[in-house]
């Protein structure tokens, strides 16, 4: 029997396991290899890509999330040197699966016409023209380059954003698809190139969809790594025009390939792909980066687990609740701390400048049964971020974990920690899943409430 309605737990371990939160981590020992890679991919789609460096980039922290301890110079050669993925504006600046590539080919060409792009850049585009020209053909004759490279760089205007000349040339000529990024410096700055000499032969040659075709390719991808979602979620994926989705939703639903549901507690339908499973539990335990597919989306993050995520990196430090770079910690199938860390890369050790345990009451379901017998306490939270934060800062090559005195996790944590109370991470079973856009079944399997 096709069911029509989800409970919110079910919606929470549905999203949890689509994004590849209800298996184990590979053993530490074991190398990182591309199937691994390729398997991340499969999961989130695409990696947000941010620069700030407190911690770590942000594009690593997913694979961490699932994957453990992998080697973040094999991400890097997995989009750079094999070319198994590139950068291009799909959520925000993200890595992309290369096979994507003429998907996102509707989006440059809305660019050149100054359409979906930063309006000022779009400005700098049309009015600096013979500049933008020079710019790329420099690039023809010397790729790849940096900005700093130019023979023309100009000045930067101010700190943040205040690009010159030569960087805004680059990048109008990167979302507009004339170039691509062909790397990055150790210093993390962008290189560019010919879309020839930087996307597979096999990539450039395939036909360009239409635009109708591509959104609805997109929105399939987006509900192949949310679960289930609202038109909301699954324009925000891809960062779609809000004009196209719902025509190529109806259409999606039509052709079968799209089932709309009612989520308890949600607003709206919500849609999913026929064929899913839910599991009965998920025994996920993970630091997320705030740039990670599972919680970017903020709206959706309340309503799946009823935490409040804000990046506060741009907040003044006196304005700051939580602080400067928070990640959310999910225990079995609940967002319940979040923790302020910093990589203290000169002494070698992970800094915890503040820990905050989610109130009970933030849960979405606080006062059910469920939420009583799943609930973490306060000792087998910090036990287990205490793992968790012990893995990270082996994983990012410091030594020990240190935790301030702020925030209402941080005296339990430092017990934790103290007490070596860390402890072995119990192996998840896999949840079966079909693999991103395959079909199972004609109805979905619910498995538990």
């Amino acid at each position: 029997m096709r069911v029509e309605r989800l409970t919110a737990g079910q919606a929470r371990r549905l999203a949890l396991a689509t994004q590849g939160f209800a298996r184990a981590r590979p053993a530490a020992a074991k190398p990182t290899d591309r199937r691994q890679l390729r398997w991340l991919f499969d999961r989130v789609g695409v990696l947000q890509i941010d620069s700030v460096n407190v911690l770590s980039r942000s594009h690593y922290l997913p694979g961490w999330s699932r994957l453990g301890g992998y080697s973040r110079p094999a991400l890097d050669d997995y989009v750079h040197r094999h070319r198994h993925a590139y950068e291009y504006w799909a959520h925000e600046a993200s890595f992309v699966p290369i096979g994507w590539e003429p998907l996102l080919r509707w989006r440059a060409a809305g660019a050149l016409a100054g359409d979906g792009m930063w309006k000022g850049l779009a400005h700098f585009g049309r009015e600096r023209s013979d500049y933008v020209a020079k710019v790329l053909a420099e690039v023809e004759a010397g790729g790849p380059v940096t900005a700093s490279q130019l023979s023309e760089p100009g000045t930067g205007r101010g700190s943040w954003w205040g690009w010159a000349d030569g960087k805004r040339a680059l990048e109008f000529l990167l979302w507009t698809g004339q170039v691509c990024a062909a790397g990055r410096r150790t210093t993390f700055e962008r290189t560019y190139d010919l879309p020839e000499r930087v996307l597979p032969a096999v990539v450039r040659a395939t036909p360009t969809p239409d635009p109708a075709d591509a959104h609805r390719a997109l929105l399939l991808h987006a509900a192949d790594r949310l679960g289930v979602a609202l038109a909301a979620d699954l324009r925000d994926y891809f960062r779609l025009p809000a004009a196209v989705v719902r025509p190529r939703l109806a259409e999606l639903v039509e052709a079968g390939e799209l089932v709309a549901v009612t989520v308890d507690g949600w607003p709206a339908p919500a849609y999913l792909r026929p064929g899913l499973t839910v599991p009965r539990r998920v025994d996920a335990a993970a630091l997320l980066s705030p740039f990670d597919s599972l919680i970017w989306e903020r709206a959706r993050t309340r309503r799946l687990f009823g935490m409040e995520v804000k990046l506060e990196v741009y907040t003044p430090a006196q304005d700051r609740r939580y602080g400067y770079y928070v990640l959310p910690f999910l225990l079995g199938d609940r967002l319940v701390a979040r923790v302020d860390l910093k990589a203290d890369r000169a002494a070698g050790v992970l800094r915890v400048q503040a820990a905050w345990l989610e109130p009970a009451e933030h849960q979405p379901d606080a006062l059910t049964s469920a939420a009583a017998r799943t609930l973490p306490g306060p000792g087998a939270v910090a036990a287990a971020l205490a793992t968790e934060l012990t893995g990270m800062s082996r994983w990012l090559g410091l030594g020990p974990v240190e935790v301030a005195p702020r925030g209402t996790l941080a005296a339990d944590l430092t017990r934790a920690l103290a007490a070596g109370e860390i402890l072995d991470p119990a192996p998840v079973p896999a949840v079966p899943l079909p693999a991103a856009g395959t079909h199972a079944a004609p109805e979905l399997s619910t498995h538990g409430r």
